[in-house]
């Protein structure tokens, strides 16, 4: 019997979907439009992920295209760097994907490739002055132009519009005890770079969680 695979649609020539256009910054549309145009991928916006803002998935011989998720509860200007940040990998990919060594996730082939999707919003002055700065500072230290960039998550952090009593997880301490929105809760651990381990209290598995994550502290019993 053969098996049925499922798998998204192929990517079309058709306009910027209206899921897409709607959660950019009106004045980067047609830049993203262009981009994409050039580059055919099955684009989605998903359901927020706690561990990650978007992601990229190269072609292989189930789905012999691109694939890109984006969280559906990023702020304009987050949206839009996260999509070019997803956009460098899939550039990356095609410009260096039949090499036989496994290229590193954000090495100097993928810093080349952001640089080159950066410049424009840049020079076309299509983000507020602060996100400029940011985004100017990511590209000349390009060690640090990834979505873990913690300045330029702050930056993008000020547009977020939804106002709460909730905690960053790299506020809380060690041991505190956490709740994410969808009621799953975890034990702050020790930082790791840009995230922090993180056990989930029923079951003692380990995560790692961003620590710009925003997350409702538990009070202890």
């Amino acid at each position: 019997m053969t098996r049925r695979i499922d798998r998204p649609p192929p990517p079309t020539s058709a306009p910027l979907p209206a899921a897409v256009a709607t959660r950019l910054p009106e004045a980067a549309a047609d830049y993203v439009g262009e981009l994409l145009s050039q580059h055919p991928v099955v684009l989605r916006v998903v359901p927020r992920r706690v561990t990650k803002l978007g992601d990229h998935r190269p072609p292989n011989a189930a789905v012999p295209w691109h694939r890109i998720t984006i969280n559906d509860d990023l702020n304009p200007y987050a949206f839009l760097v996260t999509l070019l940040h997803e956009l460098a990998h899939l550039t990356t990919h095609a410009a260096h994907g039949g090499r036989r060594r496994r290229l590193q996730p954000h090495g100097r082939e993928w810093q080349t490739q952001f640089a080159k999707v950066i410049e424009p919003v840049v020079a076309r002055r299509l983000v507020p002055a602060d996100v400029d700065v940011a985004l100017r500072a990511a590209v000349e230290r390009p060690r640090a132009a990834t979505c873990s960039d913690r300045r330029l998550l702050l930056a993008l952090s000020r547009y977020d519009t939804d106002a709460d009593s909730l905690l960053r997880v790299e506020e809380l301490r060690p041991g505190d005890l956490f709740e994410l929105e969808s009621g799953r809760r975890f034990i702050r651990g020790a930082r790791l770079r840009s995230r922090y381990r993180c056990l989930e209290a029923s079951s003692g598995v380990e995560y790692r969680v961003h620590g710009l994550a925003r997350v409702a502290r538990v009070p202890p019993d």
